[in-house]
């Protein structure tokens, strides 16, 4: 058992966590004959870790992502199409800290979100901040802040993380006030930090969603600037296939 002076003590150095592996790690220092050093460092790196999953822990929270959703969960031999090493290279987040942006397009349900929110759960594992909203989601909060002269502070609620993650992109077409949100997002975004973008039209069609096509196509030529695209070719439904089996 662990003295319960000793547990206060650590407790008062905010290192109560330790407590968690310390007798395990006693054990296996008595049992190994591990030095006075070896055993330190094993305690030590337990609570870094334990730190650095909570410090995680967070950052997904603050992402708002609608699923738990990962790279390893995903299921790349649904569709062949899908490149998998330009996935895997985005995977390693240069991109977040270069600053630039992915769009990836295609029809319904063939895996768009899952790959969007699995690039924001890999940014938030190499510690970027990361925000996931709906489209529809986002203009309505940025419309309504309107109202009560809070736009700005809303505003910066999608500029400040590393990461902004922008799902369905252009449902519908956009109304003046819409339009102008999303070119101030992207404006202030520009070669600064990172936009991920879901949509079921490719991006050349985005300019027509917009009401003034001079700022559609100034919004658009941001975008496209060091952006990667992937398109995701339709075919079965990737949704349908995670869905629950129909019975026979």
């Amino acid at each position: 058992m662990i003295d319960h002076h000793l547990v206060d003590q650590l407790k008062k150095l905010k290192l109560g966590g330790f407590t968690e592996t310390l007798e395990l790690r006693l054990s296996q220092a008595q049992k190994d004959e591990l030095s006075h050093a070896a055993f330190l460092t094993l305690v030590i790196q337990d609570e870094i870790e334990r730190r650095e999953a909570r410090k995680l822990a967070v950052r997904i929270q603050k992402a708002s992502f609608e699923e738990q959703k990962t790279l390893e969960g995903f299921d790349f031999s649904f569709n062949h199409k899908i490149k998998r090493g330009v996935v895997t290279d985005l995977a390693t987040c240069l991109f977040v800290e270069k600053g630039e942006h992915v769009l990836l397009y295609g029809p319904a349900g063939v895996g768009k979100t899952h790959l969007a929110q699995a690039l924001g759960h890999e940014a938030c594992r190499r510690g970027f901040s990361v925000l996931f909203v709906k489209a529809a989601k986002m203009f309505r909060h940025l419309f309504a802040s309107r109202a009560d002269q809070s736009w700005e502070r809303q505003l910066r609620k999608y500029l400040h993380p590393d990461l902004l993650i922008i799902d369905d992109f252009g449902l519908t077409s956009l109304t003046q006030a819409q339009a102008e949100d999303i070119y101030e997002v992207v404006a202030e975004r520009y070669l600064t930090s990172s936009i991920v973008i879901t949509s079921n039209r490719p991006p050349q069609d985005w300019v027509t969603l917009f009401p003034d096509p001079v700022m559609a196509n100034s919004a658009l030529d941001r975008l496209s600037h060091h952006a990667h695209h992937i398109m995701i070719d339709g075919g079965e439904s990737y949704r349908k296939k995670l869905g629950p089996k129909t019975r026979q």
